[in-house]
């Protein structure tokens, strides 16, 4: 039972990350996984990903490139204030400066850092390290 897609998707890719697998397959998709995917792409924690209809709500093919040591969705869902990142860095990134959050704001799903460069707040989604 598929109580959360995202999260589900996360734990599909770093598994398949721990596994050296060459890419994953993650079912079902949202526009939300999407997204996600978009921005690890941009960071370069993935490569390519492509969206396959099958009939049945589509599956993303994701190409891995064995950069993920950790990821995952925060829940539950924190505000965060346009300048009020660096807690949630220290408390979901291992590093400063070692990888990103997913925020969901009002101009769409970004990674913190473009967040805090155009001063938006907004919503925690994930984390990816």
């Amino acid at each position: 039972m598929l109580l959360d897609p995202l999260a589900n998707a996360l734990s599909k890719i770093e598994n398949y990350e721990r596994a050296r697998k060459r890419e994953a397959v993650v079912a079902p998709t949202s526009k939300l996984i999407g997204e996600v995917l978009r921005i690890m792409q941009q960071e370069g924690f993935i490569g390519e990903f492509e969206f396959i209809d099958d009939g049945r709500g589509g599956k993303f093919r994701v190409a891995l490139q064995g950069k993920i040591n950790g990821c995952g969705v925060i829940k539950p869902r924190y505000a965060v204030k346009r300048d009020g990142y660096e807690p949630w860095e220290k408390r979901y990134l291992p590093a400063a400066g070692l990888g990103l959050l997913v925020v969901s704001t009002q101009r769409g799903v970004i990674s913190h850092r473009q967040a805090d460069e155009q001063g938006l707040g907004g919503r925690l989604i994930a984390y990816i390290y």
